[in-house]
């Protein structure tokens, strides 16, 4: 995990330092553009191996991995070419020379996805590092680079894409083994892990979904601007979730996943993983962890929020800075959740997971699209951060309060 948070920190860092310079080489308006090409991204690569690379640490063996991996990638190049469908229909409805790129995008995105869990399945901890550094810092000194070179919106867009390339490339995802699987392996697996597609993929898709609904709402009601801001914002105030979170969840879940295999030997390769007093102690440590480094910043973002985005970022991005008060205690919140959606995964939890998270988005953009009619932007933000906490807070309470297998001894 220090590790993964070293790295992280130095792949955050970056974006962070290099803010209040493409702040001012940028405008909210492109902002909001790129916003909305990375929310539809997004939403189509994180499903664009249908999440089987979820299930990748979850097996020991090594020809089963291997046969999973192959599955994976047969899904990823379908997805793309979807994809690419989708991206000459949204070229032909707006014009806009930048959704070429979306095809790229669910490639790239998806590829890296994959060789994240693969990475993760054998605790390459130093590779997934630097990856993150690469990605996420590389990204940032892309855009600055393209902005000197007038590339506008379409640098914000491509540089992020050559980042993850570039992140995906320092994993090295092997494609062959020395003893190829046989093809009925990887059809068997498509089987045993179908809870991924048919339960994890929607919960996944919904969740970016709602990012890009926010985004369009945004649009909509308030112009490129405001979803500028909101994008803008988001991108600083999540910062610290992407950095801890990421870290925390690729340790958590191998754990989990230990623990719940442990309890019976004999069980049935293909039964879902117990729920041991271990694991659930362990989820319950993070939780108390992650609020307690999430208070202070709360605390900090409510009384100085738009003061620092002016002075950091420059006066145009004010409207930001007022946008992160409002939103202070949803992001507080989503700090400790990041991390933990993992443990339904290792849990065998998914359908449970999927209900609930189809309430949460529901009402996110509810709340959303409720405060902005009644107070604009604001109004936006302080919506959501009430309904989120209702949200949240149940979440928390269910995991840590998750029944035992009832094989768990005493």
């Amino acid at each position: 995990m220090l590790t993964l948070v070293a790295g992280g920190a130095v792949a955050q860092a970056l974006p962070l330092l290099l803010g209040p310079w493409l702040s001012r080489l940028y405008t909210p308006q492109q902002f909001g553009q790129y916003n909305l090409f990375a929310a539809v991204a997004a939403n189509v690569a994180v499903v664009a191996c249908a999440r089987y690379e979820f299930a990748l640490p979850l097996l020991g063996d090594a020809l089963e991995a291997a046969a999973l991996r192959t599955l994976c990638l047969r899904v990823l190049a379908v997805v793309t070419l979807a994809s690419a469908a989708g991206a000459a229909a949204w070229f032909w409805g707006s014009s806009q020379g930048w959704t070429a790129w979306l095809p790229v995008a669910v490639a790239v995105l998806g590829w890296l996805s994959l060789a994240t869990l693969w990475a993760t399945r054998a605790q390459a901890y130093r590779a997934l590092a630097i990856a993150r550094v690469v990605q996420y810092g590389g990204a940032s000194l892309a855009q600055a680079g393209a902005a000197l070179l007038g590339a506008g919106v379409q640098g914000l867009i491509v540089a992020p894409i050559a980042a993850a390339a570039a992140a995906a490339a320092v994993l090295r995802l092997p494609l062959k083994d020395d003893v190829p699987p046989a093809p009925q392996r990887w059809r068997q697996l498509a089987r045993r892990f179908r809870d991924f597609p048919l339960l994890n993929t929607p919960h996944a898709f919904m969740g970016a979904l709602q990012d890009t609904a926010a985004i369009a709402l945004l649009i909509a009601w308030q112009g490129p601007v405001a979803a500028g801001f909101w994008g803008f914002a988001l991108r600083y105030l999540k910062a610290p979730a992407t950095l801890v979170g990421g870290a925390v969840s690729q340790t958590l879940y191998p754990q989990l996943a230990a623990h719940g295999a442990s309890v019976d030997h004999d069980a049935d390769a293909h039964a879902p993983l117990r729920v041991t007093r271990e694991g659930r102690a362990a989820v319950r440590r993070v939780m108390a962890g992650l609020a307690a480094v999430a208070a202070p910043l709360v605390l900090l973002l409510s009384a100085f929020g738009p003061w620092m985005f002016e002075w950091l970022f420059g006066a145009q991005w004010r409207g930001a800075g007022e946008l992160s008060r409002a939103l202070a205690v949803y992001i507080g919140m989503h700090f400790v959740a990041a991390p933990l959606a993992v443990v339904t995964l290792a849990w065998g939890a998914q359908a449970w997971a999927l209900r609930l998270a189809l309430v949460g988005q529901v009402a996110f953009v509810a709340a959303l699209a409720a405060g902005l009619k009644l107070d604009g932007l604001q109004g936006a933000g302080w919506g959501v951060s009430i309904a989120m906490v209702l949200y949240f807070g149940y979440y928390f309470v269910r995991l840590a309060t998750w029944p035992l297998t009832d094989k768990e001894p005493a």
